[in-house]
């Protein structure tokens, strides 16, 4: 058996206290991420009154999934969905890092390359706003609005709304630190 000095003891709790409030900060600061991603896709497709509002956050070198989403109707859910194989490509992510915004009124109509048509059919998505969300480190994610119903018209203040809200979360420092 083992004997421990009084200051061993102490200093190995220290330790301990120590990364549970590491741990305790990070689940904050991811509850407070949460929140904000949760409240701006919320206000957006009620301001855009559109059927879904989603974030795809990227996990990887253009991989990722829609990691948050706001829904009309429970039945337009993608929740987890991950982008389409290879047509999600450098070309694209130096668009978007370049601060590219796409507005699509109708995805059957729109002149786009025929795997990403498929992908948004397969979404339910019948018309497209996407806005990056930059930050220091580069694309953080996309915020994009999707109106599965009918085509739609985006007009230059969603736009503007959309940049905004993607500005909003790519300046939160909660999202700067993940």
């Amino acid at each position: 058996m083992q004997i421990h000095s009084h200051s061993e003891f102490n200093h190995s709790r220290g330790r301990r206290e120590q990364g549970l409030q590491v741990l305790l900060d990070r689940l904050v600061q991811t509850m407070q991420r949460d929140e904000l991603v949760r409240q701006t896709t919320n206000q957006l497709r009620e301001s855009l009154q559109v059927d879904r509002v989603v974030l795809y956050y990227f996990y990887g070198q253009w991989q990722g999934q829609v990691t948050f989403e706001s829904l009309g109707s429970k039945e337009f859910s993608i929740l987890g969905s991950t982008g389409p194989d290879g047509c999600f490509n450098d070309k694209y992510a130096a668009l978007y890092l370049a601060g590219r915004v796409k507005a699509i009124a109708d995805v059957e109509l729109e002149p786009i390359e025929s795997c990403h048509r498929d992908f948004l059919r397969n979404m339910q998505v019948r018309a497209n706003l996407v806005v990056p969300i930059l930050i220091p480190r580069g694309l953080w994610g996309l915020l994009a609005a999707h109106h599965c119903e009918g085509s739609h018209y985006w007009s230059p203040s969603d736009i503007e709304m959309m940049q905004t809200g993607a500005q909003t979360l790519a300046t939160a420092p909660y999202i700067l630190e993940s």
